[in-house]
């Protein structure tokens, strides 16, 4: 294998890495049906759960044991809100190109969520071809 050929993999895994980073933090960002759970109403739950652990029937207990590990799986899960500015930079850096070497027109990229004003500065446009 040459050494181009090996620059050139390792550009496309970069490329992939970049991409797939940002429609990651899209995805997490999407809107999610119905209320959304804060840290503080997770810690809320947990502290009426502790309260009413001790005077629970067994089945209850069970119940609530169960509700408690999953609220405590769910807070370890809450991370702050991700900032999407540099995820964004390095996507429209490397999204034409690969875009281009891939295949992938402006409308999966919208409707993988990607917005048409960050597909206008990676240079991708409604006609299907990077200016």
């Amino acid at each position: 294998m040459s050494d181009q050929h090996k620059a050139a993999l390792a550009r496309g895994r970069e490329e992939g890495r970049a991409v797939r980073r940002y429609l990651d933090a899209l995805e997490q960002q999407r809107p999610r049906r119905g209320r959304r759970r804060t840290p503080e109403s997770i810690e809320r739950r947990l502290e009426v759960i502790e309260e009413r652990l001790p005077e629970a029937d067994s089945l209850t207990r069970l119940h609530l044991v169960q509700e408690q590990a999953d609220l405590q799986a769910e807070l370890a899960e809450v991370e702050p809100a991700t900032d999407l500015t540099a995820l964004e930079r390095a996507f429209v850096k490397v999204a034409r190109s690969y875009s281009e070497r891939k295949g992938i027109g402006y409308a999966a990229w919208r409707s993988a969520g990607v917005s048409p004003q960050v597909l206008e500065k990676a240079g991708i446009t409604r006609s299907g071809h990077p200016r």
